[in-house]
């Protein structure tokens, strides 16, 4: 793919936006190293758009390169993130027009915005308002979502590592189930993430192969919750090996389209705000079956575990931020670089541009192919989809301490030059 290769005018602003990923600052990490090798300075949004609005804004280039270096092996947002979302620019046209007073006054003419389906519409706005506007600004959005929801890549970087954060914790949570089985715990319940879309819950299938082996049940967003069956099915279970391992989605519905796990509240993007499957479901195994259980919520721990993190997805991540840098400085504008599929055995992919307008606002589901027809499992095709994502490991620098080596950056501040706004 071509790109310029002399010195541009002008600087790049990179921001990080939603939930963060065990290899957001890998891809951080690819932007500032292809934007450098071009001569192009780099300022990131602390806290994503609204460190743009703020006019809160970092200079990278007050960092070492091995300081960037050490991004790709350290979890967590570097720059800060945000969820917050922009209304159109027929709701909140003052948002817009400070958006074009920061990007004017510190001479940006490149914005990239590191996020999922709402960052893509966000960034396609900012690239529409540009016309608008009368000012030249090339927008890029760069793939993340653990969810693995955004339409038209093949995967999302920071989908594998929670894929392989969630097969490796069901195997090893199910060994020790096993092994209680006989006079203690008779079902484990791990919830995962996934408000509408049931990938990381499928990646737990990839744990064991067979009507034995543990995942034994696996619940869907995609899927309406059936308790009667299910309850069957953990009976079923326990009765046949002695024991079962449940992993559920966050957002499994009711046959009334009701969250199981409603907690009545929504997030700054809207969204439902829930409050954990997992203790809903234990509560029905012990009244319906009186089985003795444990349940986990690993939240934050399942999209932070840069120790588990596949090498597939942290070379991923940081190939959609290089490509991503290459696209704005030769001129691209409203794409995203996704990855595409060519091969699953042996497994290739590769990089290429999509247009933002076939993304924002789209969410991918698990293709009806992928569930076995009980719905409580996945099918071999979903297997290869999901084995090459999680292969290969990412290794992490030890400290004499035992504790990994992450960098924390300076996060020296851009000087103001305009007065405060408040979003």
């Amino acid at each position: 793919m071509k790109s310029t290769s002399r010195s541009s005018t002008g600087r790049l602003l990179y921001a990080q936006s939603g939930g963060v990923t065990a290899v957001i600052n890998a891809t951080a990490a690819g932007v500032i190293e292809a934007a450098r090798a071009k001569g192009v300075k780099v300022y990131a949004a602390r806290n994503g758009i609204l460190g743009a609005l703020r006019e809160d804004l970092i200079d990278t280039s007050k960092e070492s390169a091995s300081a960037i270096a050490a991004l790709r092996h350290t979890p967590g947002g570097a720059f800060g993130s945000c969820r917050y979302k922009l209304k159109s620019l027929e709701a909140n046209r003052a948002e817009y027009e400070r958006l074009i007073e920061v990007l004017r006054a510190h001479d940006i003419r490149w914005f990239l915005y590191n996020g999922g389906n709402d960052s893509a519409d966000t960034a396609l706005k900012i690239s529409q308002l540009g016309k608008a506007m009368g000012y030249d600004i090339r927008c890029i959005g760069v793939p993340k979502t653990v969810d693995n929801d955004l339409a038209v890549t093949d995967c999302c970087p920071g989908f594998g590592s929670v894929a392989k954060y969630t097969a490796i914790s069901t195997l090893e949570a199910s060994l020790d189930v096993a092994s209680m089985a006989d006079t203690s715990t008779k079902v484990f319940i791990l919830e995962v993430m996934g408000r509408h879309a049931g990938w990381i819950a499928a990646a737990s299938g990839l744990a064991g192969e067979g009507v034995d082996a543990p995942p034994h049940i696996i619940l869907f967003p995609e899927r309406v919750f059936d308790e009667a069956a299910f309850l069957a099915k953990v009976k079923a279970t326990v009765e046949r090996v002695g024991w079962c391992t449940v992993v559920a989605s966050e957002g499994i519905r009711n046959a009334e389209g009701q969250f199981l796990a409603e907690a009545g509240t929504r997030d700054a993007f809207g969204h439902s705000q829930l409050g954990g499957v997992a203790p809903v479901l234990a509560s029905l195994v012990k009244e319906k079956l009186g089985y003795k259980y444990h349940w986990a919520l690993p939240d934050y721990l399942q999209r932070s575990a840069r120790h588990l993190t596949s090498k597939t997805d942290a070379e991923q991540a940081y190939a959609v931020g290089k490509a991503a840098v290459e696209y704005a400085l030769a001129g691209m504008n409203a794409v995203m670089p996704v990855i595409v599929r060519s091969s699953d055995a042996p497994y290739r992919w590769k990089i290429e541009a999509a247009p933002l307008s076939k993304i924002a606002n789209r969410e991918k589901k698990m293709p009806t192919g992928f569930l076995t027809r009980d719905g409580f499992g996945i099918t071999a095709a979903a297997r290869r989809y999901l084995a090459p994502l999680i292969q290969g490991e990412a290794p992490l620098p030890y400290g004499k301490d035992g504790l990994p080596k992450y960098v924390q950056l300076k996060n020296a501040a851009v000087e103001r030059k305009l007065p405060e706004f408040k979003p």
